[in-house]
């Protein structure tokens, strides 16, 4: 999976290999076990639970993002809005309060300022990072603990999506298909051969009820070379995978189990005290020994292989806020200017300048003559680069941080 950045823990990974697994049923077997033949498409919708994974720094948007100020506690969009907060309010209507968000331990003050609906017991908090795999399998744990017929929806806290309607009808669309007996992405339609994406490669429609665009999903790929997605494009198959994943929870953990029983085991046993005096004490010793490991390596892609993955097109915009390239197109420039500037009070000058200006300082800052310039000015730290060169700056982030210049960081 390539989407969001590898640099993200919330659903990135570098490894490449296909898990043999042992999850084997008819499809018929497939309805009977998760969609009762009385239930209701109200009932099926009431059984649906919210999960927000919030990880990573979000490095290529360094000074901006940081290790205590991840990019999804920021308004990267002019909205007024935060990514995790939007994030929240567009799964609301679909959950009714009934969402977790997983997030790092240090950010737990500034997700509950942000989202001060979230209980107690469903904010989990990671004292180290540990991939997407640990992230959303101890959610899916703990919701199959509380209920195992629950179907769960993990969508990142760090992306821009809109229409929001759009959106909600196609996690409608992807709940029904979940409650078939299938792990439902939704895939994004390219709108360019991306090499920075992963695919998906979609199969025949299926027939399911309440998910007329639901479709099998054949295999995902990573990201390819140029020639290569050129011809995912060509052919019509591919969307990009924006790691959006609906599925029943019992399900998802059986995949896990068979894929990754140690990282299984361990989530089991804090999902056990999850809900008991004993949370804190077992997390803090299981959590550390898991491994780690991306979701689609440890469910999405085996499960693929097994035939238990659906795909629903996602007919929306979307943007998963990679670089400062993509604040410049989230946030256009004013009339009869070729400059964003982003930033309360931020004071900035140009004459024939062109690109994004982020200030979090009142220094004036004065361009001239400079075309597609980047600049973010914090009271720390400066960035100085191009957007030719914007997915570059993670580089810079992994130079200071091996010569030790931790605290700009």
């Amino acid at each position: 999976m390539s989407v969001p950045p590898a640099d993200t823990d919330t659903g990135g990974g570098s490894r490449a290999r296909h898990a043999s697994v042992t999850v084997e049923r008819m499809s018929t077997e497939r309805a009977a076990a998760h969609t009762p033949d009385n239930e209701r498409p109200d009932d099926v919708l009431a059984r649906f639970h919210g999960v927000i994974p919030a990880g990573g720094t979000g490095t290529r948007l360094w000074p901006l993002s940081r290790a205590a100020a991840p990019k999804f506690l920021h308004d990267l969009t002019g909205s007024g809005s935060t990514l995790i907060r939007a994030t929240y309010d567009r799964l609301r209507p679909l959950c009714d309060g009934r969402t977790m968000v997983v997030t790092g331990v240090v950010h737990r003050r500034a997700v509950l300022e942000q989202l001060p609906e979230i209980e107690d017991l469903n904010l989990v908090l990671e004292s180290e990072p540990k991939d997407s795999g640990a992230a959303i399998g101890l959610a899916a744990a703990i919701l199959h603990r509380r209920d195992p017929r629950i179907i769960m929806g993990s969508f990142a806290a760090d992306q821009v999506i809109a229409p929001v309607e759009v959106f909600q009808d196609a996690v409608r669309e992807a709940i029904h298909t979940a409650a078939r007996g299938y792990i439902v992405t939704i895939g994004i339609k390219p709108t360019h051969a991306s090499t920075g994406f992963g695919y998906i490669r979609a199969g025949e429609p299926l027939a399911v009820d309440g998910a007329p665009s639901a479709h099998a999903v054949i295999e995902f790929v990573e990201k390819p070379s140029q020639d290569v997605a050129d011809g995912y494009i060509e052919s019509g198959n591919y969307s990009w995978n924006a790691g959006m994943f609906v599925a029943p929870v019992d399900l998802m953990l059986k995949h896990l189990s068979a894929n990754e029983p140690e990282l299984y085991a361990g989530l089991t046993e804090i999902a056990e005290a999850w809900d008991t005096p004993r949370r804190v004490e077992v997390a803090r010793r299981v959590w550390p020994t898991l491994p780690k490991i991306a979701i689609d390596y440890a469910v999405a892609e085996p499960a693929a292989a097994a035939g238990d993955v659906a795909m629903i097109p996602g007919e929306f915009s979307w943007d998963d806020v990679g670089d400062f390239a993509a604040i410049g197109r989230l946030n256009p420039a004013e009339e009869n200017s070729e400059l964003t500037v982003m930033g309360e009070g931020a004071r900035v000058f140009s004459e024939n300048a062109s690109g994004i200006v982020v200030s979090d300082t009142k220094r004036v800052i004065a361009l001239i003559g400079i075309d597609d310039v980047v600049i973010v000015d914090t009271p720390d730290a400066l960035l100085v680069t191009t957007k030719e060169h914007a997915q570059e700056v993670k580089t810079a982030v992994e130079r200071l941080r091996a010569s030790g210049d931790t605290d700009v960081l």
